[in-house]
């Protein structure tokens, strides 16, 4: 086919509207191949002889088209495809008439690749043998599966028909309607018979017999939920009863047979958060079943397709025995989040990519997600639109290429929780509307939107009418800014005899926003907390600030602080005084404080420090004095920041010296306090604070808790018996045996990480482990690893450790410009190509490294990953600037606070 344009417009033309898919698809495992033939039953809008699609590295045979009304068929003439933007547009004989309703025929073929696009193949060991399984991996890859109109809007209904080999598992978006073996087993009727021969014809497929799977009828969806796969698959079964109309629905959880067994746990918390979901939203799970397909190697964490959820092995397998909280919580928070997919994406679709936020909507049922928030998305959310190459929340997208640019970066996929976040008790930003409408007024707000648009498409605007419905509330004068506008704001607060004056500004981590960069006024609920001379606290909800500058009455006297419970998307610069007396509240065994408040704010001094809002030692004296803190989460928000100050002065060696004996002096406090032992009665919060002090004291280079974790690792070595190690502290120990050993415990290291069946928290404690070498000779062997044997998914676990490791950072970076070529031939296209770009670069901090890092970029193609290149460079700029203006400060501060 030629390779020219097919449209000017990014969108396909609306001549032809597709309203039923019929699609039957070949896979052949063994010779990594798949075909099929799609027919797509279109209604017609306008006159036209040209049929524009999508279809992406498909060998597209001759269509045709059938007119049953007037008995026609027409031939093709020409096909033109636009690689660029994967169209292929079709001319055919005669005129297809306005308002007649037709079908296109397309057959097609491809090779199964592990690109983890489209219809990709992932492989696994079972009884020794290397096995293969195809699947499809299509957030906007389904044109590379089947011909189609790929764009969310366009939704259908699709037939799907899967043929493989009799020995292997077909599975799909809804149930199997039949299953015969082909040549006739019997099972089938006549005319059924007639139709497979006619088919088989048509694939050319003959001389053996074949498995035919035929599925039901999907509801009207968009062509990214398609979903199916083969392969050799077993399962774990179970059922909930919905609270709405007493169905009950058969759940299951596919995986391969080596890993059938570690699949209980995420069936567990399926059937625990549907009916959740359908008592929050008021409407029931639609499909007849659910299940889930776990596999080795997988683009995305996971992927919501409907009734057919698929990701990666690591996020969703789970051993009592071997796996630790992280990755129990791991499969909660995956599992939950693609089964809200199944309202907030599925159910109600977004009309075009840009409003792709409407579908991040999560539920977590344990472990203090509501505060866990704050720590895992809303720091990080917050740190990626404190840059200049930040972008709203609702970004216009041109193309549905660019895609894996926006929708799942930190801030789309963790800033839009803020908002849209379905929690047993609502997370972090959502809250900020709550906090002002109220929660069940604004979940019956959500539940109305959701009735409104079922099986159907909505713009943002659309959830907030839903919500002022319910409410009365003008939801959009509130929140549009914070959706339609790029950045959010700083709060800086001067205090008088009056009370407290407040001016908002855009926050940039540079500190530096220009007046064009400074234009937005926000809606910023305030959410005053303050604490009388008696004790006794309140939250103010009512207060807004609505201008650039306003004036608020307040007793200064009192403790008090913005932003109660971190639920707002933005930050306090405080006086220096006020800071110092938050430092002192915060040093206080009984604080009137949350633990909410405390993570917030260690995470605004150090962000405001960066930023030249405030000094760096005030950053530092607010986190020396958290000796009494008894909360893990305060604790990880403290260790965030002070990873990060570490990353930032790399290379000042005195400084992290010092910096590195401050982690003792925070830590070892801890781990004496707790003690090495893991108790089985031991709540989670212990669990994770001490294994996290551990962790960080040994960071922090303390001999003795160095050597307690050596004696666990001779030990695991000696009895090859893995649960030798606490799981909690596996990840620490590997890491510890590695960084302070030589080249048998990084072999050792990565003999895991190539071994089948590693469990993941053990294979990821591994990779960690390997990339943590000092020794430049054992990362270059690792890089080698990387290269040569690392799997597709595991990419990204690799290069973020290797850029954490101050010895293999610029390694990292190097090795992506000089392995550039074949590594973005491999991966662009994916989700992970703007995420490995990000960890190849992000934490280096000269000028040197901008310059190098431009240069190199310059006169290539870096549409496809241009924000994640800008995001990078911001970032050192960043790092620039706080390490030139603070550099002094922090040191004076430490040589004065940490003895040397």
């Amino acid at each position: 086919m030629a390779s020219i344009a097919t449209h000017d417009d990014n969108r396909l033309p609306t001549c032809l509207k597709p309203l039923h898919y019929d699609l039957v698809l070949h896979t052949d495992l063994a010779a990594q191949v798949f075909s099929g033939i799609v027919s797509i039953d279109l209604q017609v809008n306008e006159d036209t002889s040209i049929v524009v699609l999508n279809a992406k590295d498909l060998d597209v045979a001759p269509a045709s088209i059938s007119d049953k009304a007037s008995n026609r068929k027409l031939a093709q003439t020409s096909a033109n495809y636009d690689s660029t933007k994967g169209r292929l547009a079709i001319s055919f004989t005669e005129q297809l008439v306005k308002g007649s309703n037709v079908t296109l025929h397309v057959p097609f073929k491809a090779k199964l690749t592990d690109q983890m696009m489209g219809v990709s193949s992932t492989g696994h060991h079972h009884d020794t043998a290397h096995q293969i399984c195809a699947l499809t991996q299509c957030p906007t890859e389904a044109r590379r599966a089947f011909p189609c109109w790929d764009e969310p809007l366009l939704k259908a209904t699709f037939a799907i028909t899967m043929i493989s080999q009799p020995d292997t598992v077909n599975v799909s978006n809804m149930p199997a309607t039949s299953e015969h073996t082909y040549p006739a087993d019997g099972t089938e009727s006549s005319a059924e018979a007639t139709d497979l021969s006619s088919l088989f014809s048509e694939l050319e497929l003959a001389g053996r017999s074949y498995k035919v799977t035929a599925f039901e009828t999907t509801p009207l969806m968009s062509s990214y939920l398609v979903a199916f796969a083969n392969g050799d698959f077993k399962y774990t079964e179970s059922a909930y009863k919905s609270p709405i109309s007493g169905k009950t629905r058969p759940l299951r959880v596919y995986t391969t047979p080596d890993s059938v067994h570690l699949t209980q746990y995420a069936l567990d918390v399926k059937a625990r958060v549907l009916p959740i979901y359908e008592e929050l939203f008021k409407i029931e799970y639609p499909l007849p079943k659910l299940d889930t397909l776990i596999v080795q190697n997988f683009a995305f964490g996971a992927m919501e397709n409907w009734g057919l959820i698929t990701g990666r092995s690591v996020i969703f397998l789970y051993d009592e025995a071997k796996s630790d909280i992280k990755a129990k919580k791991g499969v909660v928070e995956t599992q939950s989040h693609e089964c809200a997919h199944m309202w907030f994406g599925n159910i109600v679709t977004m009309e075009w990519w840009d409003n792709i936020w409407l579908n991040e909507a999560r539920i977590y049922p344990e472990w203090k997600a509501n505060s866990e928030f704050i720590n895992d998305h809303l720091s990080r959310a917050l740190s990626l639109d404190a840059k200049r190459s930040s972008h709203p929340i609702e970004v216009p997208i041109e193309d549905a290429a660019t895609i894996n640019q926006v929708d799942f970066d930190a801030l789309s996929y963790s800033k839009v929780l803020s908002y849209i976040a379905f929690l047993t008790w609502l997370t972090q930003l959502l809250r900020m509307l709550v906090s002002v409408v109220g929660e069940s007024k604004f979940l019956e707000g959500v539940s109305i939107y959701l009735k409104k648009h079922l099986y159907g498409n909505s713009i943002t605007k659309d959830l907030w009418m839903g919500i002022e419905e319910a409410t009365g509330f003008d939801v959009p004068t509130l929140m549009n800014n914070w959706v339609l506008k790029i950045g959010y704001p700083v709060l800086a607060v001067t205090e008088t005899s009056f009370g407290i004056t407040i001016r908002q500004d855009r926050f940039l981590d540079t500190g530096d926003a220009t007046e064009a960069e400074n234009g937005t006024i926000w809606n910023v609920p305030l959410q005053l907390r303050v604490t009388d001379a008696s004790g006794k606290t309140s939250i103010d909800s009512s207060l807004i600030l609505r201008e650039r500058e306003a004036k608020f009455a307040l007793d200064t006297s009192t403790t008090w602080k913005l932003n109660a419970d971190t639920n707002g998307v933005y930050r306090v610069a405080y006086t220096s005084e006020r800071w110092a007396k938050i430092a002192q509240e915060i040093a206080r065994p009984n604080s009137s404080f949350t633990p909410e408040d405390r993570m917030g704010l260690i995470d605004d001094v150090f962000s405001l420090a960066q930023a030249g809002y405030t000094k760096t030692s005030s950053a530092l004296e607010l986190l020396s004095g958290l000796r009494h803190e008894s909360e893990y989460l305060v604790w990880q928000s403290a260790t965030h920041s002070l990873d990060h100050l570490i990353r930032i002065w790399w290379e000042e060696f005195p400084e992290v010296d010092l910096l590195n004996k401050l982690r003792v002096t925070l830590y070892k406090p801890v781990v004496n306090r707790l003690g090495y032992e893991f108790r089985s009665t031991d709540s989670v919060d212990i669990t994770q604070l001490r294994a996290h002090a551990i962790a960080q004291a040994a960071n922090g280079g303390d001999p003795e808790v160095i050597e307690h974790l050596r004696s666990l690792y001779d030990k695991f070595v000696s009895t090859n018996e893995v649960a030798s190690i606490p799981t909690d502290l596996l990840r620490t120990t590997l890491i510890n045996a590695v960084r302070h050993g030589g080249e048998t415990e990084c072999e050792h290291a990565k003999s895991i990480v190539l071994a089948p069946g590693s469990m993941p928290t053990l294979k990821l404690g591994a990779i960690a482990a390997a990339c943590s070498t000092r020794d430049q000779k054992l990362l270059e062997g690792v890089f080698i690893l990387l290269r040569e044997k690392a799997q597709g998914q595991d990419w990204n676990y690799f290069l973020s450790a290797l850029g954490e490791n101050s010895v293999s950072r610029r390694m990292a970076a190097n090795f992506m410009i000089d392995n550039y070529d074949s590594l973005r031939a491999r991966f662009e296209g994916t989700a992970m190509w703007n995420n490995l770009i990000k960890s190849s670069f992000v934490n280096l901090t000269t000028q040197a490294d901008t310059d190098r890092i431009a240069a190199f970029f310059e006169h290539r193609d870096c549409s496809k990953f241009d924000m994640a290149l800008k995001q990078s460079l911001d970032n050192i700029r960043a790092s620039m600037m706080w390490l030139k203006h603070s550099q002094e400060d922090v040191s004076t501060w430490l040589k004065t606070h940490v003895s040397s």
